[in-house]
């Protein structure tokens, strides 16, 4: 799954990666080390400007809010529960293939957080004599040190509660699609503990190589099956994880200390 990730790129270097057409100053966020559900994140998607007197699709850097609402929602307190959308089955859940057929964006990460269970610690939890494991965070990224893409859905709200000219009447929310872990060894391994991504979780968020990009974002491509092509995962061998201080764990810090790479993870969280 997709539960926390960080985001530093500003505007100016994810307009340059993305050829970004169209950005608002106003929208400009802060770098983010522990982007949590519900948070307001970038998303990158082509979608014609409003009142521009032109239905080209346009390249954009948008603000939107992490966890999907879906247009038929009666209220958005369901939207923290959707922040991932499973590969297998996004063409066909109600929530999700609306989205998936017409608006498909990029959401740009550094890279993500994912969280495993030491085993010392579950075999402390097996003999009953502790309720709640501690757990490892590691921070998974690409190898090469590039952007992780990962490929989004993204949806409008209207809160009917609201006069149309209200700032908040309409809620632009997204969903990071996600897809099963690598098995194979990962590019870069920590000295000790996984190998591999599965051996951290079973899921990931799908990240889109750049070959892919432009398929994915075009607003034209409505087909489900020839969609649900571009959800194989990339090739293996592109990432790497190491463990990073359990400081992460809290959605209250945030810095760039929490990606710090540990030599080993954190005592009491042995792999």
């Amino acid at each position: 799954m997709c539960g926390r990730y960080a985001a530093s790129r500003s505007p100016e270097d994810l307009a340059g990666i993305f050829e970004i057409e169209k950005t608002q100053p106003e929208e400009t966020l802060a770098p983010d080390y522990n982007v949590a559900p519900t948070k307001e994140v970038y998303a990158v998607l082509d979608r014609p400007v409003k009142d521009a007197g032109d239905d080209r699709p346009v390249r954009q850097l948008r603000r939107l809010r992490w966890g999907l609402v879906p247009s038929w929602a009666k209220s958005p307190e369901g939207g923290a529960r959707m922040i991932n959308a499973r590969a297998e089955t996004v063409h066909e859940k109600p929530a999700y293939r609306r989205a998936f057929a017409a608006r498909r964006c990029i959401v740009p990460a550094d890279g993500y957080y994912e969280w495993v269970t030491g085993s010392q610690e579950r075999d402390l939890e097996v003999e009953g004599r502790r309720k709640r494991p501690r757990k490892q965070p590691y921070f998974v990224l690409p190898a090469d040190g590039s952007v992780f893409a990962m490929a989004g859905l993204y949806e409008f709200w209207r809160d009917r509660t609201l006069p149309d000219d209200h700032p908040r009447a309409w809620w632009v929310t997204c969903s990071v699609i996600t897809t099963e872990a690598e098995t194979t060894p990962l590019a870069l391994a920590p000295a000790e503990g996984p190998r591999s991504l599965a051996e951290i979780h079973p899921r990931m968020p799908l990240m889109l190589t750049p070959d892919r990009w432009d398929a994915w974002l075009d607003p034209s491509r409505t087909d489900p099956d020839g969609l649900r092509s571009l959800l194989e995962p990339p090739s293996p061998g592109l990432m790497r994880a190491y463990p990073v201080p359990t400081a992460v764990s809290n959605v209250r810090n945030n810095g760039p200390e929490l990606l710090k790479e540990l030599a080993a993870p954190e005592e009491g969280t042995l792999f």
